[in-house]
């Protein structure tokens, strides 16, 4: 599987370029960044600390999609729009973990997909996406009588919040409860001076330091306290789970897929 990777200098990037290269079934046909890069025309390995790889970083998205079988994209909403059309363009199948994207921006995935496959995941990790799974599950059994809080926590350069894998969160546990999360969130507190409403799904944000990715989910009624909670240590594992997306996704149909469907949740 030849895989292309865009956003090649961003924290994710890298991460995408060492977990390809050390990876047995996988190998680097193109590197992409964007225009005025410091490091444009290097070896890509040398950008993420590993062995040349022989791929020269370009800002030349048909230059980084020639060859590719799949496109894995970590880049910011803003080259969502021009990405994707260059997938589709070159019928690569893609692999997108940018958060933060527009109900816009959602909507252009949708149609691409009508065209080449993509996995789409707001947090690519494996981890994550099983305690996704099993918060659905609590939701289901605990019912909307149990208080539901979500706390996420991330470096201080994270610009969106609640993270998207927070809402991942708060969207199975809404759909599961037959509610629809933008009507149940509570965002902010700050100004209210009311008691909890029945059935709310409370988010608090944390932007400190380095951390890497912390979700936290607790269920708590007048006598009990459940609580899921995952955290990321490396962000590598962001990387692992995007390469084993992109292995899963290899070969497959047209249309939108999501990690569930990788995991094999949803069969």
């Amino acid at each position: 599987m030849r895989v292309a990777v865009l956003g090649c200098t961003g924290r994710m990037g890298i991460a995408v370029v060492k977990a390809v290269v050390d990876s047995r079934g996988a190998e680097l046909s193109g590197a992409l960044t964007q225009p005025g890069h410091a490091m444009l025309s290097v070896d890509v390995g040398v950008v993420a600390g590993v062995a040349n790889t022989g791929i020269l970083v370009t800002s030349d998205l048909g230059v980084a999609l020639d060859g590719a079988d799949v496109v894995i994209d970590f880049t910011l909403p803003a080259a969502m729009q021009s990405n994707l059309a260059a997938c589709r363009k070159y019928k690569v199948a893609l692999v997108m973990g940018t958060t933060g994207l527009s109900e816009g921006q959602h909507a252009m995935l949708a149609e691409a997909a009508a065209e080449i496959p993509i996995v789409y995941g707001r947090n690519m990790s494996v981890g994550v996406n099983v305690t996704t799974e099993l918060a659905r599950l609590a939701a289901r059994y605990l019912g909307a009588d149990w208080d539901t809080e979500i706390v996420e926590a991330h470096h201080r350069h994270k610009v969106d919040a609640p993270s998207g894998t927070a809402l991942q969160l708060g969207e199975a546990i809404a759909k599961e409860r037959g509610a629809d999360l933008s009507a149940i969130a509570v965002y902010d507190r700050a100004n209210k001076s009311a008691a909890r409403n029945r059935g709310e799904i409370g988010f608090s944000s944390i932007r400190a330091g380095s951390i890497v990715g912390e979700h936290g989910v607790l269920f708590a009624s007048d006598t009990e306290i459940v609580e899921l909670r995952h955290q990321a240590t490396d962000r590598s594992v962001f990387a692992q789970g995007a390469l084993r997306a992109a292995s899963w996704l290899e070969g497959r149909p047209v249309g939108l897929y999501g990690m569930p469907d990788v995991l094999g949740f949803n069969t």
